[in-house]
């Protein structure tokens, strides 16, 4: 899941944006809530997340790889 230092980094960017703007707080809760309804509905994962199940990925297809490679020595031994 999102962690909130995204929406919370999105947030402040958009203050910057609306500083001087009337009912600037109002806008920004808004958005804010708006933003973190969007993004949970999104399904989306950390960077971490993501880099730790490629890191598995990568680990299985090495093993993968391998294991084919054996298999094909043992067909070629039994020929």
């Amino acid at each position: 899941m999102l962690n909130n230092q995204f929406i919370d980094e999105f947030s402040q960017q958009l203050s910057q944006l609306l500083k001087g703007a009337p009912q600037r707080q109002d806008i920004e809760k808004a958005v804010h809530a708006a933003s973190q309804s969007v993004f949970s509905k999104l399904n989306l994962v950390s960077r971490e997340e993501f880099d730790a199940q490629a890191a598995v990925l990568q680990r299985s297809r090495q093993k993968l790889n391998e294991l084919e490679q054996q298999l094909a020595e043992l067909n070629e031994k039994i020929k």
